[in-house]
């Protein structure tokens, strides 16, 4: 599978399948470099506008999705726009609610839910995932 993000590029995760997406917070600009041609926006408000496609996840802070179903079509979406494409979430600080969707992404690409928070931890940000509802949602997340 062709490296679609550069390597290097911060906050990227690499998933099992080969599948690279990038994680960030949204309080900082864009970072310089090859822009997503999807981004997951997981945020309690809707997102300013972006040049490229984007889904937005109704997601309060510290909290859980409002809409579990919305959650998982994003990250159906993700997973297939991850394939040729260059995806990214967001959210405020890029840890809690973006490392929960990367956890529940993993699972989709095949990771144990029991083990990916670990996964995300260990190949994200080891802050990820901030809440123990988050790592609750996740372990249950199929």
């Amino acid at each position: 599978m062709s490296e679609l993000w550069p390597a290097g590029t911060p906050g990227l995760l690499r998933l099992p399948s080969g599948r690279t997406v990038r994680g960030r917070p949204l309080s900082k600009p864009v970072p310089d470099g090859p822009v997503p041609t999807l981004g997951v926006y997981l945020l309690g408000r809707e997102p300013a506008a972006t040049p490229w496609p984007a889904h937005w996840v109704r997601w309060p802070d510290f909290g859980l999705p409002r809409d579990r179903a919305a959650l998982r079509a994003a990250l159906e979406a993700a997973l297939v726009e991850a394939e040729a494409g260059r995806v990214e979430f967001g959210c405020g600080g890029g840890r809690g609610r973006t490392g929960t969707a990367l956890a529940c992404l993993a699972v989709l690409d095949g990771v144990p839910a029991g083990e990916a928070v670990a996964y995300v931890r260990q190949h994200y940000s080891r802050h990820a995932v901030e809440t123990p509802w988050q790592r609750g949602f996740v372990k249950r997340y199929t």
